[in-house]
């Protein structure tokens, strides 16, 4: 895959995939790996911006199998943002299949 196509549509997923459930960064790796090739660095940049912009938020939960996991949440700003972005996204796509 065209690896702009990608970095324009990352942070939706990322967001999209918060919006269906909590995860920590790992699980968030697998979720969006099943489709994209990514790297777990670059969601980890992505998900420190959107903390920056309190977007989301984070808190730790005890594992059994190891340190405390820090799972991300979208916060309500969050939510608006995803959705805003969603809907742009979808626009977008829209225009370019009527182009192509």
């Amino acid at each position: 895959m065209n690896a702009q196509f990608k970095k324009g549509v990352l942070e939706l997923c990322v967001l999209s995939q918060l919006a269906l459930k909590d995860q920590y960064g790992y699980e968030l790796t697998e979720a969006i790996s099943q489709q994209l090739t990514v790297a777990t660095g670059t969601l980890y940049l992505i998900l420190r911006r959107l903390k920056e912009d309190s977007y989301v938020d984070t808190y730790l939960i005890e594992s059994s199998n190891g340190p405390a996991r820090k799972y991300y949440k979208l916060t309500d700003k969050g939510k608006t943002y995803q959705t805003d972005l969603k809907a742009e996204w979808l626009d977008f796509i829209e225009k370019v299949a009527i182009l192509i």
